[in-house]
C-alpha cells in the first residue's frame, strides 16, 4: 500500500482536550493529554509537525470548537490531524455522537460529530485528514463518517456503544492517549515509520490487557473513506533512522523563509505606503478584533433533504451574506460569521408530535422539567431533536398538518410560512423496459397511470412512501385522491375525495411492507445491489423490474445517476439503462414546494437577532446567485424569478443529464390545496385502512446487550408502537421465556394481543432495557412458529409480525424436530402473515435464512443501525392500508 508523506507541507494538528466540566464529572487524566501528544507530534524523531502547526484547544463552549475547526480546515494543505479527548454521549438509538465541552449538560450545548465536526472536515483544503476520538461511544462515529467526500482516516478509541476511560488514571494522560504517544514516540520494530494502519494494529496490542467499564475487551476501531493509501503519522523507528531528505528540508526552510519575508513586507508596507502620502505613522495597528461567537440556528428538515440543506448551510456560512454586519450591529467586525446553522432531520409524524407538544419540547430544551414524554408521545430531544429556529418541510401540506395538530392557544411556538425555497415535482418511476403504451410521460392523469400499471397491462406494484411519515407520501396521496382524473386541484372548489375512490386507490398500492419513511429508502430497496449483495440476480429482474415507485423527481434522478440513495452509497457509475426508471409526471399533482417556516419561541431573549438571522438565510436561499445555485446543483427546481416564471433547470443540474431519465421541461405545479382538503385526504386515507394486528416478537437473550444492539432494538420497537391506533392493535412477546428457559417453544406474552394503548408496550420495553434479559439461547424458529400460528387465527383483516433478533438464534442441538418444515408450511398457508424482521447481527439481512423468511412470508428485512427504527416504522405503517398483499 502506498504511503502519504506530509513532511514539509502546510500541516495542522488540532488537539481538543476537555478535562474540566461545569455539569459533568471532571476527567483529570485528560489534562495531560494535550501536552503529551503535542510533544510527540513536534518531536524531531517524529519529524512531521512543527511547533507552530499544532494547536491546543481546551474548549468550554461549542462555538470555540467550531472556531478552531474553521481555522485549521482553511489553513492545512497537507495533513490535518484532529484529536478529541473528553466526554461523549449518544442518543438511545446509538446515533449522532455528541462531543461534550466544558459547559455541556447531558443534552445541551454539545458539539455534534455528524453535523458540526464532519461538516467542517469535509470542506477542508487538506490533502489527507486523520481524526482520533477518545471518548465514550467513540466507536459510534463510524456510521456518519462514511458519508464524507474527503480522504479521511478515523481512529476510534473503542468499539461502538462502549464507555471507556474513567478519567482517574495516574498522571501523564489517559490510558488510550498514553498508548498512542508510546507508539508514535518509539516507532515499530522492523518498520521505517508509523503509518495509520500500523498505529491501529499496535494500539490493539497495547490495550489487549485493558477492559472497558462494561468489563469487555478494549478494542480500538478504525475506518477509512475515499483513500487507497496510508498516512504516515511518525517517522520514529527503533532502528537507525535515515536523515530527512534534502527536498523536505528545503521545503521546510522555504516555507519558514517565505512566511518570514511576507511578515516583513507587510510591516514595511504599513510603514512606508502611508508615508508616500505625507502621513506619519507613529503606532502600528494591532491585531484585528477577534470574531465573537456566531449565533447558532437550528434547521429541522425531512431526511431526504438533510444532506442538500447541510451543504447549503455551509455555503451560506462562508458567503458574503453571512459575513457582513446585520442591521443594528454597528461596528461588528466585518468578515466574521454572523450565524452558524445546525441541520438535522426527522420523520413527518415526529415533527407533528413535536409541534403539537411544543411546551414539552421547549421545556426539555430549557431544563424546566416539562420535557417528560407521555406514553403516546415522543421524546422531543431525540425525536425530532432540539427545538428548531426554522423548519423546511417537504411541502406546504406538511406545514398545514403541523398547524392542525397544534393547540389553538397557549403554544410557545409560532410558525410563519415565508414561502418556498425550491420545488420538486412528483413522479411515478416506470421500469425502462416496461414503458406504458398510450400514456404521456410528461402529463398523465392518475387514472391513466393506474390503468396502465394494473394486472391487465404491465402488472406493476405501486410502492409509495408512508403518508404518515413522509411529505412525499402525503402529497402523492393528495394527488391520487384530488387529481385522479387529471383536473387541477383548487382551493375550495375541488370536491372531497369519495370513500370509494380512496378505497380503490389504496387497493392498488402493494402492502404490507410497501411503504417506507421516504423516497430515498424506497428506491434504495429497489437497487439491485441492495437486494443481491453477491450480484447473483439477473439484471432487470426481481423487485425493481416489477415495481413502480411513487417518489420525487430529485430522488429518482439520484437513483438513475447512481448517486447515494437513502442508506445505499453512491455507485461508481450510473446503473445500466435496464435497471433505471422512466419518470412519469401525474397531471396537476402539486410539486413538493419546500417552504421555509420561521419558528418563533415565546420567551427567547434573543428573538430579534434570531429572526433577523433566519430572514437573512431565507433571502440567500432564494437568491439566484446564492442558495439557488446550491439547491439546483443538487437536482431541485428553482423558485420563480422577478418575472414570476418558473425557471428551467440551470446548467450543471443533474436533471439535464439524459441518464437521469427525467423531463426537465415537465411543468411544476404549485401547491393550491387548502388545509381542510389536506385533512379530508388524510381522513379518507385512515378510513380506507383495514383493521390490523401487530405482534412484536423480540429476542431478549443476553447477547442482545452486546454492541448496543438492545438500545437500537428497543428504539425500533418503541417506534413501531407509535404506528398503532384505534384500528391497529398489537401484542408484545419475548423469547426465550424467563419462566421456562429449557423449553425452546416457550414465549413470554409481555403485552397480550389486541392491546391498543402503546404506553403498556413502552413500559415493558423500558423494563427490558433495564436488564430483563435471559441468559439462555434464543430459539428463534420455535418462537416464530408459535407467533405465526397465533397470528393466523387472530382477528383483523391484515396482520403482521415484527421480529427483532440477534445474529444467531443459539438453539444448537436443542432445535425442535421438524421446526423448519412446520414453519414453512405455516407461512405458505392462508391467510398471509408478513414477517417484518429487524436483524441486529453483523451480517444484517444478508443471510439466506432471513432472505428466505422475507420472501416466504411476503415481508421485509431491515438491518440494524441508527436508521432502522424509521425504516421499520414505514413498513409497520403500511399494515392494513390495502385489501390485498403483493400483486
Amino acid at each position: 500500500m502506498p504511503e502519504y508523506d506530509a513532511r514539509g507541507k502546510v500541516n495542522r494538528a488540532l488537539l481538543i482536550c476537555v478535562s474540566d466540566y461545569k455539569h459533568l464529572r471532571p476527567l483529570r487524566a485528560v489534562k495531560d493529554n494535550a501536552e503529551k501528544l503535542k510533544g510527540v507530534l513536534t518531536d524531531a524523531g517524529t519529524d512531521l509537525f512543527t511547533e507552530d502547526e499544532v494547536r491546543i484547544c481546551r474548549t468550554q463552549e461549542p462555538w470555540e470548537v467550531q472556531q478552531e475547526l474553521d481555522a485549521v480546515t482553511s489553513e492545512a494543505r497537507g495533513l490535518l490531524l484532529v484529536y478529541f479527548s473528553g466526554h461523549g454521549r449518544v442518543g438511545p438509538d446509538g446515533g449522532d455522537l455528541q462531543l461534550m465541552v466544558g459547559t455541556s449538560q447531558r443534552r445541551h450545548k454539545t458539539v455534534s460529530w455528524r453535523d458540526v465536526v464532519l461538516r467542517y472536515l469535509d470542506n477542508a483544503r487538506a490533502d489527507r485528514i486523520v481524526i482520533i476520538l477518545e471518548c465514550c461511544y467513540a466507536g459510534n462515529a463510524g456510521e456518519a463518517f462514511h458519508l464524507c467526500r474527503k480522504p479521511m482516516s478515523l481512529l476510534m478509541a473503542a468499539q461502538p456503544n462502549r464507555r471507556i476511560f474513567s478519567g482517574d488514571e495516574p498522571a501523564g494522560g489517559s490510558v488510550f492517549t498514553r498508548a498512542v504517544v508510546r507508539v508514535l514516540e518509539r516507532g515499530i520494530p522492523g518498520k521505517r515509520f508509523v503509518a495509520f494502519d500500523d498505529l491501529v494494529q499496535e494500539l490493539r496490542g497495547e490495550l489487549a490487557g485493558e477492559r472497558t467499564p462494561m468489563d469487555d475487551v478494549w478494542q480500538p476501531r478504525s475506518a477509512k473513506q475515499n483513500t487507497t493509501d496510508d498516512v504516515i503519522l511518525s517517522f520514529a523507528t527503533p532502528e537507525a533512522r535515515p536523515r530527512t531528505p534534502l527536498r523536505i528540508r528545503l521545503r521546510r526552510w522555504l516555507n519558514a523563509y517565505t512566511r518570514h519575508w511576507l511578515r516583513l513586507l507587510l510591516v514595511l508596507a504599513i510603514i512606508f505606503v502611508p508615508a508616500t502620502t505625507g502621513v506619519v505613522l507613529l503606532n502600528l495597528p494591532g491585531d484585528p478584533p477577534a470574531c465573537p461567537p456566531a449565533l447558532e440556528l437550528r434547521l429541522l428538515t425531512a431526511p431526504e433533504a438533510e444532506s442538500t440543506l447541510r451543504r447549503a448551510a455551509f455555503d451560506y456560512e462562508t458567503s458574503d451574506a453571512n459575513t457582513r454586519p446585520l442591521d443594528g450591529e454597528g461596528d461588528y467586525p466585518d468578515g466574521c460569521r454572523r450565524a452558524q446553522i445546525t441541520v438535522y432531520s426527522a420523520a413527518k409524524d415526529q415533527v407533528d408530535q413535536g409541534f403539537a407538544a411544543a411546551d414539552r419540547w421547549q421545556g426539555e430544551a430549557q431544563g424546566t422539567g416539562k420535557g417528560r414524554p407521555d406514553g403516546k408521545g415522543t421524546d422531543p430531544l431525540y425525536r425530532p431533536g432540539p427545538q428548531p429556529d426554522l423548519w423546511i418541510p417537504e411541502s406546504t401540506a406538511d406545514y398545514d398538518e403541523a398547524r392542525r395538530g397544534m393547540p389553538a392557544t397557549g403554544s410557545p411556538a409560532a410558525l410563519h410560512n415565508t414561502g418556498p425555497v425550491a420545488y420538486t415535482p412528483l413522479v411515478v418511476g416506470i421500469p425502462t423496459n416496461k414503458r406504458l403504451a398510450d400514456v404521456e410521460p410528461g402529463s398523465a392523469s392518475w387514472r391513466d397511470l393506474l390503468t396502465g400499471t394494473d394486472g391487465k397491462h404491465r402488472d406493476l406494484r405501486l410502492l409509495r412512501p408512508s403518508p404518515v411519515l413522509s411529505g412525499t407520501g402525503l402529497l402523492h396521496t393528495i394527488g391520487l385522491y384530488l387529481a385522479n382524473d387529471g383536473s387541477a386541484i383548487g382551493s375550495s372548489d375541488t370536491p372531497d375525495p369519495a370513500p370509494t375512490l380512496a378505497d380503490k386507490a389504496e387497493s392498488r398500492l402493494s402492502a404490507p411492507g410497501s411503504q417506507y419513511a421516504g423516497s430515498t429508502e424506497l428506491l434504495c430497496s429497489l437497487r439491485p445491489d441492495a437486494n443481491d449483495p453477491d450480484g447473483a440476480a439477473k439484471a432487470g429482474s426481481g423487485a425493481a423490474a416489477t415495481s413502480a415507485p411513487l417518489v420525487s423527481e430529485k430522488s429518482l434522478a439520484d437513483f438513475n445517476l447512481g448517486r447515494a440513495t437513502g442508506s445505499c452509497p453512491a455507485l461508481a457509475s450510473p446503473p445500466p439503462l435496464r435497471e433505471r426508471y422512466d419518470a412519469y409526471y401525474p397531471k396537476n399533482v402539486p410539486a413538493l414546494d419546500h417552504p421555509l417556516i420561521r419558528v418563533d419561541w415565546r420567551g427567547d431573549a434573543d428573538a430579534t437577532a434570531r429572526r433577523a438571522a433566519v430572514e437573512s438565510f431565507a433571502r440567500w436561499l432564494r437568491d439566484p446567485d446564492g442558495g439557488q445555485r446550491t439547491l439546483t446543483a443538487q437536482g431541485y427546481r428553482g423558485v420563480p424569478g422577478k418575472n414570476g416564471a418558473m425557471p428551467r433547470p440551470a446548467k450543471g443540474s443533474p436533471l439535464l443529464d439524459s441518464r437521469a431519465q427525467t423531463d426537465p421541461h415537465a411543468p411544476v405545479v404549485p401547491f393550491t390545496a387548502d388545509p381542510e382538503q389536506v385533512a379530508k385526504v388524510l381522513d379518507g386515507y385512515n378510513k380506507a385502512q383495514k383493521s390490523s394486528q401487530l405482534l412484536i416478537l423480540m429476542d431478549t437473550s443476553t447477547s442482545m446487550a452486546d454492541g448496543g444492539k438492545l438500545s437500537v432494538a428497543g428504539s425500533a420497537a418503541s417506534r413501531a408502537l407509535e404506528m398503532v391506533g384505534a384500528h391497529h392493535t398489537y401484542g408484545l412477546w419475548t423469547f426465550p421465556d424467563r419462566a421456562h428457559p429449557g423449553d425452546p417453544d416457550a414465549v413470554r406474552e409481555v403485552v397480550p394481543l389486541g392491546t391498543a394503548d402503546p404506553a403498556r408496550g413502552k413500559a415493558a420495553l423500558e423494563r427490558i432495557a433495564g436488564g430483563e434479559l435471559v441468559d439462555h439461547g434464543a430459539a428463534m424458529e420455535e418462537a416464530l412458529t408459535a407467533a405465526v400460528r397465533a397470528m393466523k387465527k387472530a382477528k383483523g383483516t391484515s396482520n403482521a409480525i415484527v421480529l427483532i433478533l440477534d445474529q444467531d438464534d443459539g438453539a444448537g442441538s436443542r432445535r425442535a424436530p421438524g421446526v423448519e418444515k412446520t414453519l414453512t408450511e405455516l407461512l405458505k398457508s392462508g391467510p398471509d402473515v408478513p414477517v417484518l424482521t429487524l436483524a441486529m447481527g453483523w451480517s444484517g439481512c444478508d443471510s439466506f435464512a432471513l432472505q428466505w423468511l422475507a420472501g416466504a412470508s411476503k415481508g421485509q428485512c431491515v438491518p440494524g443501525g441508527p436508521g432502522a427504527p424509521d425504516q421499520l416504522a414505514g413498513f409497520v405503517a403500511s399494515i392494513g392500508t390495502a385489501a390485498k398483499g403483493y400483486q
